[in-house]
């Protein structure tokens, strides 16, 4: 991580491996103020194998790279991209009046055909054109959902939870691994950039990829902070659904990815996120232990996952 960045990356092996009680509870204190503070943190030695990344990364560069006519035969319309590729120029940032400089796929969860999240949890779709693009992704799929896992288990003994308060409430969560593309960004002056300002949707986002520069990350003082991290680091970030339910004690941090200046501006960017999602049926409501006095509990009406993401797919002009 440069040194210039103020947000804090940590070795999760201090919570998975601790030497001792006293330094795992240290992680906890430590990983929670942190993002009390931006929402955005680093996780280093997370085991996640770095060749394993790169043949995902291969993967899906050559994906990209097919002809836009090939592409589209995998864009479902009227799905709201649930899975399957969708195209540039479609997404639009929250309140924004110009699409997002991108393209990408969403890889979702394998479920049976007998789950009871099979009408709103759709099957999988595959690009025959390239075979490795099915194996590499979903192994990274599987390898960060495990890795999300324990970040929201270190997050939940921060606010008084158990260990595992999360492990049932998210074992058949509808997360998303995104790989993005950002093409190249045609000369001349334009209003759009390669990701708009905003706040994701989801309890927490896992970012594998963002050694490329571009992100930034709006701090509580109103400035945009870059947050380049170091290759083998991935950021995790909080997302709405997380804020919602612990009452904004982890706040869901704008951020956005800017325009790179000068010859870069000519070279593409990928990065793949992995938002990790509560079951569809879990019911968001603000947790007790969040409520204080001073912090009366801001959203008095549940909402399930579920249409908690439906709502916000809307507003995005993806549905």
């Amino acid at each position: 991580m440069p040194m210039t960045s103020p947000i804090p990356t940590f070795d999760i092996r201090r919570f998975s491996h601790p030497s001792s009680p006293s330094e795992r509870q240290a992680f906890v204190d430590a990983l929670g103020a942190a993002y009390r503070e931006w929402g955005f943190a680093g996780i280093r030695n997370h085991g996640i194998p770095q060749a394993r990344i790169d043949a995902a990364y291969a993967a899906f560069r050559e994906f990209f790279a097919l002809p836009v006519d090939t592409k589209m035969r995998y864009h479902l319309a009227g799905s709201g991209g649930a899975r399957g590729y969708t195209p540039f120029g479609v997404e639009t940032a929250k309140d924004s009046n110009h699409f997002d400089l991108k393209e990408f796929w969403h890889i979702g969860r394998d479920i049976t055909d007998d789950s009871q999240y099979c009408d709103v949890m759709p099957k999988n779709l595959w690009p025959d054109e390239v075979p490795a693009f099915r194996s590499e992704g979903y192994r990274l799929y599987r390898d960060l959902d495990a890795l999300g896992s324990k970040v929201l288990s270190a997050l939940a003994l921060h606010i008084g939870l158990p260990a595992d308060w999360f492990a049932d409430k998210t074992n058949c969560g509808n997360s998303i691994l995104r790989p993005l593309h950002y093409p190249p960004i045609p000369e001349g002056d334009i209003p759009n950039i390669r990701s708009g300002a905003h706040e994701d949707i989801n309890l927490i986002t896992l970012l594998v990829g963002a050694s490329a520069e571009g992100l930034q990350v709006l701090s509580r003082q109103g400035e945009w902070v870059p947050f380049t991290a170091d290759a083998d680091t991935i950021v995790v970030n909080i997302g709405d659904m997380l804020q919602r339910l612990t009452n904004h004690v982890y706040p869901s941090t704008t951020h956005r990815v800017v325009n790179p200046l000068g010859p870069k501006a000519r070279e593409p960017r990928y990065s793949v996120p992995f938002f990790l999602h509560p079951n569809p049926d879990f019911l968001i409501d603000v947790l007790p232990s969040c409520i204080t006095p001073d912090t009366p509990k801001r959203y008095p009406e549940p909402i399930t996952a579920q249409a908690y993401l439906e709502q916000r797919l809307r507003e995005i002009k993806l549905i």
